[in-house]
């Protein structure tokens, strides 16, 4: 148990020490966070997953990952359109957008079940 979780904070420290770099050799430099944090904790998750469950399990756990990300950004983008025409309440139209990222994480899990 302890050593499993010490090979987590080695690897996913690794992988984001990694990613962080990249993205500060990007411009702008907002990138280094945008490539610090999803990315590298998802392939650091991925490779973790392969060596203790396998590669079939490792590869369903990536799809869920995949739909995920495109339900979000489904969220982000029209989150930031409601927020940029109509001036509204920011937790409001982020909480109501919620929903909207359930209703497509759900069909896409469903469409791709």
């Amino acid at each position: 148990m302890i050593s499993e979780l010490l090979l987590r904070f080695v690897v996913g420290g690794v992988i984001v020490s990694l990613f962080a770099a990249l993205g500060s050799a990007l411009k702008p430099k907002s990138f280094a966070g945008l490539f610090g944090a999803a990315p590298s904790v998802a392939l650091a998750t991925i490779s973790l997953t392969v060596m203790k469950e396998g590669k079939a399990y490792a590869a369903v756990e990536a799809r869920s990952m995949i739909l995920g990300s495109i339900a979000f950004f489904v969220y982000a983008w029209i989150a930031c359109r409601l927020l940029m025409r109509t001036k509204s309440h920011v937790l409001l139209t982020t909480s109501a957008c919620l929903w909207l990222w359930l209703v497509c994480a759900l069909g896409l899990w469903w469409a791709f079940r």
